[in-house]
């Protein structure tokens, strides 16, 4: 087994576009997140998939470099990470696909003409940082109505989730990104995982 540092290797996205077909893109995000607009290219195996997938990530990473992206970041260093511990080598995208179309340069949105061979994919699905926004808003504001109106105890709900975080951007881990992940409109379906790994196995984007 291969010996990676404990972080993952990072690269700039302009550094990504100048040899963007010679690598294996892997976008870690789910797939309603994915369908908004990904890296030209990119093959879709949401983050907690990573280790279903590993055998053929691991066959990517021999044939080539493999780039491991996500909205900002935070999940790709997790997926790679992941990976290090299995002796796969990947690299991040640094700052995620919100930097890659910060710079100016293309998203493919499946169904629309700009990624060969893709379906249309429903496309109201809402980021994973938006949608953690969302409930953690909602509970801390469900706490601290319901510990007005029937009993202080329930503010523990919003000291709750305002500890959680805390601890959320000092780890930068989300336990609550986790969970939100596991809901039916944030997974994929088996066919289009099992079609996601035999890109991998046929060569990836390239």
């Amino acid at each position: 087994m291969h010996r990676s540092s404990p972080t993952p290797d990072l690269h700039d996205p302009d550094q990504v576009s100048a040899r963007i077909s010679a690598l294996t893109v892997i976008d870690v995000r789910t797939p309603g997140e994915y369908a908004s607009g990904h890296l030209p290219g990119a093959v879709n195996i949401p983050l907690d998939q990573v280790r279903r997938a590993v055998p053929e990530i691991a066959g990517a990473a021999g044939r080539g470099e493999v780039l491991i992206v996500c909205a900002s970041g935070a999940r790709s260093g997790s997926a790679c990470e992941l990976l290090a511990g299995r002796g796969v080598r990947a690299a991040s995208l640094s700052g995620g696909t919100q930097a890659w179309a910060g710079r100016g340069y293309p998203l493919e949105r499946p169904g629309d003409g700009t990624a060969p061979g893709a379906c249309a994919v429903p496309r109201g699905t809402w980021a994973m940082e938006r949608q953690v926004r969302f409930t953690a808003g909602a509970l801390v504001l469900l706490g601290t109505v319901l510990g007005a109106a029937l009993h202080p105890a329930w503010l523990l709900l919003s000291g709750g989730i305002a500890a959680g975080l805390v601890f959320s951007a000092l780890t930068n881990t989300c336990g609550m990104a986790a969970v939100l992940a596991k809901l039916p409109h944030n997974r994929p379906a088996r066919a289009d995982l099992d079609a996601a790994l035999e890109r991998l196995r046929a060569g990836g984007n390239r």
